[in-house]
């Protein structure tokens, strides 16, 4: 499941935070910990990476990073306000300076008209930023490979929050 372009990209990112003495928290949902375990394959990692929370159920969002039961109601897991709301709350439950999250719909089932199987939220906070969100919809191509597409995206997304 982690390819070696996944690796590398880990690798690059790693050092570019590393260089800006900045830390690092994941909050997951669709991807349950791919985004934490692909960085953390890397040796030394421990310098960047300070904590990952996988947040597959929506209990878990609430307990571990905070997200009110009315956000997830009103908007379900799978949306914008809750993939910010879970990067923020990463940030807020760690020493990190950047947080990221994901969420989404790996499939291949649970896929709906409005929100089909490819539909993913990934958001990045920053403290001191304004957080920043993205909407995928990747191709139905399955389960393995749209979670490594939502991974390689986290990473280019904290890259550019990094570089900010």
């Amino acid at each position: 499941m982690m390819t070696q372009r996944l690796v590398t990209d880990a690798a690059e990112l790693l050092q570019q935070m590393r260089e800006r003495k900045f830390l690092l928290a994941t909050a997951e949902s669709c991807t349950g910990g791919m985004i934490a375990g692909t960085l953390t394959e890397i040796a030394g990692s421990s310098d960047v990476v300070d904590r990952g929370f996988v947040t597959y159920s929506n209990e878990a969002k609430q307990d571990m990073l905070g997200i009110p039961l009315a956000l997830l109601k009103e908007h379900g897991a799978v949306s914008e306000p809750v993939a910010i709301a879970m990067a923020e709350g990463a940030l807020r439950n760690s020493r990190a300076d950047i947080a990221v999250s994901v969420t989404g719909v790996a499939g291949p089932g649970g896929g709906t008209d409005t929100k089909p199987v490819g539909l993913v939220h990934i958001a990045c906070a920053r403290r001191g930023e304004a957080t920043v969100h993205q909407r995928h919809v990747f191709a139905d191509r399955g389960r393995s490979w749209i979670r490594q597409e939502t991974v390689a995206q986290a990473f280019r997304m904290v890259a550019r929050q990094a570089g900010a």
